[in-house]
Protein backbone atom coordinates (compact mmCIF):
# COMPACT_ATOMS: atom_id res chain seq x y z
CA UNK A 1 0.00 0.00 0.00
CA UNK A 2 1.60 3.67 -0.94
CA UNK A 3 1.72 6.30 1.67
CA UNK A 4 1.84 9.89 0.33
CA UNK A 5 4.91 11.34 1.71
CA UNK A 6 7.29 8.42 2.38
CA UNK A 7 10.47 8.43 0.47
CA UNK A 8 12.71 6.00 1.56
CA UNK A 9 12.29 2.25 2.20
CA UNK A 10 14.62 -0.55 3.69
CA UNK A 11 16.38 -3.28 2.05
CA UNK A 12 16.21 -6.64 3.09
CA UNK A 13 19.70 -6.05 4.08
CA UNK A 14 18.64 -2.82 5.96
CA UNK A 15 19.97 -0.33 3.72
CA UNK A 16 17.89 2.68 2.57
CA UNK A 17 16.44 3.35 -1.47
CA UNK A 18 15.39 6.41 -2.38
CA UNK A 19 11.62 6.67 -4.00
CA UNK A 20 10.89 9.18 -6.36
CA UNK A 21 8.17 11.03 -4.81
CA UNK A 22 6.92 11.94 -7.99
CA UNK A 23 5.19 8.75 -9.56
CA UNK A 24 6.18 9.41 -13.24
CA UNK A 25 10.00 9.22 -11.97
CA UNK A 26 9.17 5.40 -11.43
CA UNK A 27 9.42 4.85 -15.21
CA UNK A 28 13.36 5.68 -15.28
CA UNK A 29 13.64 3.65 -11.77
CA UNK A 30 12.49 0.56 -13.82
CA UNK A 31 14.94 0.41 -16.74
CA UNK A 32 12.22 2.64 -18.59
CA UNK A 33 10.25 -0.40 -18.82
CA UNK A 34 6.12 0.84 -18.12
CA UNK A 35 4.51 -0.07 -15.02
CA UNK A 36 1.23 -2.42 -15.97
CA UNK A 37 -1.84 -1.96 -13.34
CA UNK A 38 -2.37 -5.50 -12.22
CA UNK A 39 -5.85 -6.75 -12.90
CA UNK A 40 -7.39 -9.20 -11.04
CA UNK A 41 -7.29 -12.93 -12.57
CA UNK A 42 -10.58 -14.23 -13.89
CA UNK A 43 -12.47 -17.18 -11.84
CA UNK A 44 -11.77 -20.47 -13.44
CA UNK A 45 -15.39 -21.82 -14.43
CA UNK A 46 -15.44 -25.34 -12.78
CA UNK A 47 -15.15 -28.19 -15.35
CA UNK A 48 -18.75 -29.72 -15.27
CA UNK A 49 -18.92 -32.96 -13.23
CA UNK A 50 -21.99 -35.78 -14.23
CA UNK A 51 -22.96 -39.10 -12.68
CA UNK A 52 -22.72 -41.77 -15.45
CA UNK A 53 -25.52 -43.73 -12.98
CA UNK A 54 -29.28 -43.14 -12.33
CA UNK A 55 -31.11 -44.19 -9.04
CA UNK A 56 -32.04 -47.37 -10.56
CA UNK A 57 -28.33 -48.32 -10.69
CA UNK A 58 -28.36 -48.56 -6.43
CA UNK A 59 -29.45 -50.37 -4.16
CA UNK A 60 -29.97 -47.07 -1.73
CA UNK A 61 -33.58 -45.63 -1.74
CA UNK A 62 -31.72 -42.15 -0.36
CA UNK A 63 -28.57 -40.48 -1.98
CA UNK A 64 -26.68 -37.52 -2.52
CA UNK A 65 -23.19 -36.55 -3.67
CA UNK A 66 -21.87 -33.47 -3.54
CA UNK A 67 -18.37 -31.74 -5.22
CA UNK A 68 -16.79 -30.70 -1.99
CA UNK A 69 -15.09 -27.62 -4.17
CA UNK A 70 -18.13 -25.95 -5.01
CA UNK A 71 -20.70 -27.66 -2.83
CA UNK A 72 -22.75 -28.47 -5.57
CA UNK A 73 -25.05 -31.26 -5.49
CA UNK A 74 -23.97 -33.89 -8.37
CA UNK A 75 -26.56 -36.59 -7.75
CA UNK A 76 -29.83 -36.11 -5.84
CA UNK A 77 -32.15 -39.47 -4.91
CA UNK A 78 -34.72 -38.49 -2.44
CA UNK A 79 -32.09 -36.20 -0.51
CA UNK A 80 -34.51 -34.28 1.62
CA UNK A 81 -36.99 -36.80 2.40
CA UNK A 82 -37.14 -37.76 5.84
CA UNK A 83 -34.88 -40.65 7.00
CA UNK A 84 -33.21 -42.52 10.17
CA UNK A 85 -29.34 -41.96 9.70
CA UNK A 86 -28.50 -45.17 12.46
CA UNK A 87 -24.96 -44.86 13.38
CA UNK A 88 -24.23 -42.08 11.13
CA UNK A 89 -25.40 -40.14 14.18
CA UNK A 90 -22.24 -40.93 15.82
CA UNK A 91 -20.74 -38.10 13.26
CA UNK A 92 -22.64 -35.77 15.56
CA UNK A 93 -21.16 -37.30 18.63
CA UNK A 94 -17.78 -36.94 17.36
CA UNK A 95 -17.73 -33.50 16.13
CA UNK A 96 -19.73 -32.22 19.52
CA UNK A 97 -17.48 -34.16 21.62
CA UNK A 98 -13.97 -32.37 19.59
CA UNK A 99 -15.50 -29.11 20.17
CA UNK A 100 -15.76 -29.86 23.88
CA UNK A 101 -13.02 -31.34 25.18
CA UNK A 102 -9.72 -29.17 25.66
CA UNK A 103 -7.48 -32.56 25.86
CA UNK A 104 -7.75 -35.21 23.90
CA UNK A 105 -5.11 -36.98 26.43
CA UNK A 106 -7.71 -36.80 29.30
CA UNK A 107 -8.58 -40.35 30.86
CA UNK A 108 -12.24 -41.07 30.84
CA UNK A 109 -13.46 -43.64 33.38
CA UNK A 110 -16.55 -45.69 31.65
CA UNK A 111 -19.43 -46.14 33.69
CA UNK A 112 -20.81 -49.56 34.40
CA UNK A 113 -24.46 -48.58 34.67
CA UNK A 114 -24.21 -48.21 30.79
CA UNK A 115 -22.81 -51.51 29.43
CA UNK A 116 -26.38 -53.85 30.85
CA UNK A 117 -28.71 -51.50 28.50
CA UNK A 118 -26.67 -50.90 25.49
CA UNK A 119 -26.29 -54.72 25.42
CA UNK A 120 -30.09 -55.14 25.81
CA UNK A 121 -30.79 -52.32 23.27
CA UNK A 122 -27.95 -54.26 20.69
CA UNK A 123 -25.51 -51.36 20.41
CA UNK A 124 -22.41 -51.88 18.38
CA UNK A 125 -19.43 -51.73 20.58
CA UNK A 126 -15.73 -51.06 20.43
CA UNK A 127 -15.20 -53.96 22.70
CA UNK A 128 -14.07 -51.64 25.98
CA UNK A 129 -15.52 -52.57 29.57
CA UNK A 130 -17.04 -51.30 32.62
CA UNK A 131 -14.85 -48.83 34.81
CA UNK A 132 -12.02 -49.36 32.08
CA UNK A 133 -10.12 -45.89 31.35
CA UNK A 134 -9.77 -44.50 27.98
CA UNK A 135 -8.67 -41.66 26.64
CA UNK A 136 -10.77 -39.10 24.92
CA UNK A 137 -8.69 -39.65 21.42
CA UNK A 138 -9.47 -43.26 21.83
CA UNK A 139 -12.85 -43.07 22.66
CA UNK A 140 -13.41 -40.70 19.48
CA UNK A 141 -11.83 -43.46 17.32
CA UNK A 142 -14.20 -45.90 18.87
CA UNK A 143 -16.98 -43.83 17.96
CA UNK A 144 -16.41 -43.23 14.29
CA UNK A 145 -14.10 -46.52 13.33
CA UNK A 146 -16.09 -49.64 15.13
CA UNK A 147 -19.22 -47.90 15.93
CA UNK A 148 -18.91 -48.24 19.97
CA UNK A 149 -21.43 -47.23 21.56
CA UNK A 150 -19.92 -47.85 24.88
CA UNK A 151 -17.61 -44.95 23.40
CA UNK A 152 -20.32 -42.16 22.81
CA UNK A 153 -21.93 -43.01 26.25
CA UNK A 154 -18.86 -42.14 27.91
CA UNK A 155 -18.03 -39.02 26.01
CA UNK A 156 -21.42 -38.17 26.53
CA UNK A 157 -21.58 -38.22 30.03
CA UNK A 158 -17.76 -36.88 30.59
CA UNK A 159 -18.59 -33.62 28.68
CA UNK A 160 -22.23 -32.88 29.85
CA UNK A 161 -22.86 -35.17 32.87
CA UNK A 162 -25.36 -37.46 31.01
CA UNK A 163 -27.03 -38.44 27.78
CA UNK A 164 -29.83 -36.07 27.74
CA UNK A 165 -28.02 -32.91 28.17
CA UNK A 166 -25.63 -34.03 25.47
CA UNK A 167 -28.43 -34.64 23.16
CA UNK A 168 -29.20 -30.98 23.60
CA UNK A 169 -25.60 -30.04 22.21
CA UNK A 170 -25.99 -32.32 19.37
CA UNK A 171 -29.16 -30.33 18.33
CA UNK A 172 -27.76 -27.40 19.10
CA UNK A 173 -24.58 -27.88 16.12
CA UNK A 174 -27.17 -29.52 14.14
CA UNK A 175 -29.35 -26.05 13.73
CA UNK A 176 -25.87 -24.10 13.95
CA UNK A 177 -24.87 -26.32 10.98
CA UNK A 178 -27.83 -25.59 9.12
CA UNK A 179 -29.24 -28.85 9.21
CA UNK A 180 -32.74 -27.83 9.12
CA UNK A 181 -34.64 -31.84 8.69
CA UNK A 182 -32.33 -33.24 11.62
CA UNK A 183 -33.62 -34.16 14.96
CA UNK A 184 -31.38 -35.84 17.47
CA UNK A 185 -33.11 -38.08 20.56
CA UNK A 186 -29.31 -39.98 21.35
CA UNK A 187 -25.69 -40.18 20.54
CA UNK A 188 -25.90 -43.38 19.58
CA UNK A 189 -28.59 -43.76 16.59
CA UNK A 190 -30.03 -46.65 18.10
CA UNK A 191 -34.33 -46.02 16.40
CA UNK A 192 -36.45 -43.74 17.69
CA UNK A 193 -39.25 -42.44 14.95
CA UNK A 194 -38.03 -38.70 16.61
CA UNK A 195 -34.52 -39.46 15.79
CA UNK A 196 -34.50 -38.82 11.87
CA UNK A 197 -32.41 -36.71 9.13
CA UNK A 198 -31.89 -36.43 5.29
CA UNK A 199 -29.14 -37.56 3.59
CA UNK A 200 -28.74 -33.77 2.36
CA UNK A 201 -28.00 -33.05 6.20
CA UNK A 202 -25.75 -36.04 6.89
CA UNK A 203 -23.87 -34.45 4.31
CA UNK A 204 -23.41 -31.21 5.73
CA UNK A 205 -22.82 -33.13 8.80
CA UNK A 206 -19.95 -34.86 7.14
CA UNK A 207 -18.37 -31.81 5.65
CA UNK A 208 -18.28 -30.12 9.12
CA UNK A 209 -16.15 -32.89 10.27
CA UNK A 210 -14.02 -33.18 7.56
CA UNK A 211 -12.89 -29.12 8.22
CA UNK A 212 -11.50 -30.73 11.72
CA UNK A 213 -7.75 -32.30 10.73
CA UNK A 214 -7.88 -34.80 13.48
CA UNK A 215 -11.35 -36.02 12.93
CA UNK A 216 -10.87 -36.28 9.17
CA UNK A 217 -7.74 -38.73 10.05
CA UNK A 218 -9.76 -41.03 12.79
CA UNK A 219 -12.24 -41.59 9.81
CA UNK A 220 -10.08 -42.34 7.40
CA UNK A 221 -8.03 -44.68 9.46
CA UNK A 222 -8.66 -48.53 8.70
CA UNK A 223 -7.48 -49.92 12.08
CA UNK A 224 -6.68 -48.31 15.46
CA UNK A 225 -4.92 -49.72 18.77
CA UNK A 226 -5.42 -47.70 22.11
CA UNK A 227 -3.23 -46.34 24.04
CA UNK A 228 -2.41 -48.94 27.26
CA UNK A 229 -5.61 -48.74 29.53
CA UNK A 230 -6.47 -50.11 32.75
CA UNK A 231 -8.06 -53.22 31.81
CA UNK A 232 -6.25 -53.63 28.40
CA UNK A 233 -2.44 -52.85 29.19
CA UNK A 234 -1.17 -53.62 25.44
CA UNK A 235 -4.10 -51.47 24.23
CA UNK A 236 -7.36 -52.67 22.30
CA UNK A 237 -7.21 -52.69 18.58
CA UNK A 238 -10.32 -52.10 16.77
CA UNK A 239 -10.99 -51.92 13.10
CA UNK A 240 -13.19 -49.24 10.79
CA UNK A 241 -16.89 -51.12 9.78
CA UNK A 242 -16.24 -49.77 6.61
CA UNK A 243 -13.08 -50.26 5.45
CA UNK A 244 -13.73 -53.89 7.16
CA UNK A 245 -16.49 -54.63 4.95
CA UNK A 246 -15.51 -53.12 2.00
CA UNK A 247 -15.35 -55.19 -1.30
CA UNK A 248 -11.74 -55.90 -2.23
CA UNK A 249 -12.30 -53.83 -5.68
CA UNK A 250 -13.65 -50.87 -3.78
CA UNK A 251 -10.90 -51.24 -1.24
CA UNK A 252 -8.16 -51.56 -4.12
CA UNK A 253 -9.59 -48.46 -6.05
CA UNK A 254 -8.91 -46.18 -3.30
CA UNK A 255 -11.61 -44.21 -4.70
CA UNK A 256 -13.37 -44.31 -1.05
CA UNK A 257 -10.89 -42.03 1.27
CA UNK A 258 -13.07 -42.64 4.73
CA UNK A 259 -16.46 -42.97 6.10
CA UNK A 260 -19.08 -43.88 8.59
CA UNK A 261 -21.53 -46.47 8.46
CA UNK A 262 -25.26 -47.68 10.10
CA UNK A 263 -27.54 -50.01 9.88
CA UNK A 264 -30.64 -50.36 11.73
CA UNK A 265 -33.70 -52.54 10.23
CA UNK A 266 -35.63 -49.14 10.30
CA UNK A 267 -32.35 -47.37 8.39
CA UNK A 268 -31.18 -50.18 6.39
CA UNK A 269 -27.55 -50.11 5.72
CA UNK A 270 -26.17 -46.49 5.09
CA UNK A 271 -23.21 -44.62 4.32
CA UNK A 272 -21.46 -40.51 5.03
CA UNK A 273 -18.97 -41.45 2.95
CA UNK A 274 -16.03 -38.84 1.13
CA UNK A 275 -13.89 -40.01 -1.95
CA UNK A 276 -11.62 -38.56 -4.73
CA UNK A 277 -12.02 -38.93 -8.43
CA UNK A 278 -9.79 -37.41 -11.12
CA UNK A 279 -7.98 -35.12 -8.16
CA UNK A 280 -11.50 -33.93 -6.95
CA UNK A 281 -12.92 -35.14 -3.54
CA UNK A 282 -16.55 -35.37 -2.97
CA UNK A 283 -19.07 -36.08 -0.38
CA UNK A 284 -21.82 -39.16 -0.62
CA UNK A 285 -24.27 -39.94 1.42
CA UNK A 286 -26.49 -43.09 1.14
CA UNK A 287 -29.44 -44.61 3.00
CA UNK A 288 -31.50 -47.38 3.38
CA UNK A 289 -30.33 -50.03 0.92
CA UNK A 290 -32.47 -53.57 1.43
CA UNK A 291 -29.50 -55.18 3.11
CA UNK A 292 -28.07 -56.28 6.77
CA UNK A 293 -25.14 -57.20 8.53
CA UNK A 294 -24.83 -60.41 6.98
CA UNK A 295 -25.49 -59.80 3.86
CA UNK A 296 -23.23 -58.26 1.19
CA UNK A 297 -22.15 -54.26 1.89
CA UNK A 298 -24.92 -52.89 -0.39
CA UNK A 299 -24.06 -49.52 1.15
CA UNK A 300 -20.56 -49.65 -0.08
CA UNK A 301 -20.82 -51.50 -3.06
CA UNK A 302 -23.46 -48.22 -3.75
CA UNK A 303 -20.46 -45.55 -2.81
CA UNK A 304 -17.92 -47.45 -5.23
CA UNK A 305 -19.89 -47.93 -7.85
CA UNK A 306 -20.85 -43.71 -7.43
CA UNK A 307 -17.17 -42.49 -7.21
CA UNK A 308 -16.79 -44.60 -9.92
CA UNK A 309 -18.92 -43.25 -12.43
CA UNK A 310 -17.86 -39.79 -11.59
CA UNK A 311 -17.28 -37.75 -14.79
CA UNK A 312 -14.98 -34.71 -15.30
CA UNK A 313 -15.33 -33.23 -18.30
CA UNK A 314 -15.44 -35.73 -21.26
CA UNK A 315 -13.38 -38.36 -19.04
CA UNK A 316 -14.63 -40.77 -16.61
CA UNK A 317 -12.93 -41.77 -13.66
CA UNK A 318 -10.70 -44.67 -14.73
CA UNK A 319 -12.48 -47.18 -12.07
CA UNK A 320 -15.47 -47.01 -13.66
CA UNK A 321 -14.13 -49.87 -16.40
CA UNK A 322 -13.56 -51.95 -13.90
CA UNK A 323 -16.34 -52.08 -11.87
CA UNK A 324 -17.17 -55.92 -11.37
CA UNK A 325 -19.16 -55.71 -8.31
CA UNK A 326 -22.74 -57.08 -8.31
CA UNK A 327 -26.21 -55.35 -10.20
CA UNK A 328 -28.88 -54.26 -7.63
CA UNK A 329 -30.52 -57.43 -7.54
CA UNK A 330 -30.81 -57.89 -3.46
CA UNK A 331 -31.76 -61.58 -2.23
CA UNK A 332 -35.22 -62.14 -1.52
CA UNK A 333 -33.88 -61.85 2.69
CA UNK A 334 -32.32 -58.75 2.17
CA UNK A 335 -35.54 -57.25 0.41
CA UNK A 336 -37.36 -57.82 3.17
CA UNK A 337 -35.80 -54.82 4.74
Amino acid sequence: MAIAGLVFWKTRDGSSKNIPENPADLQSENNGSDIQKATPSPTPTPVPVTLSITGDDLYSHYAVLIRRSTGEKIFDLRSEEKMFPASMTKMMTALVAYEQLSDLQTKITLNPDMFDKLTEEGASMAGFSAGEEVTALDLLYGVLLPSGAECCIGLAEYIAGDEESFVELMNQKATELGMNHTHFCNPTGLHDENHYTTVSDMAILLEALLEKEELRQIISTTSHTSTPTNLHPEGLTYPSSMFEDMPADALASGLILGGKTGYTQEAGQCLASFGKADGEEYILVTGKTPGNPETEPYHIIDAYRCYSSITVGDSPTPAAEEDTLSSPTPSPESAAF
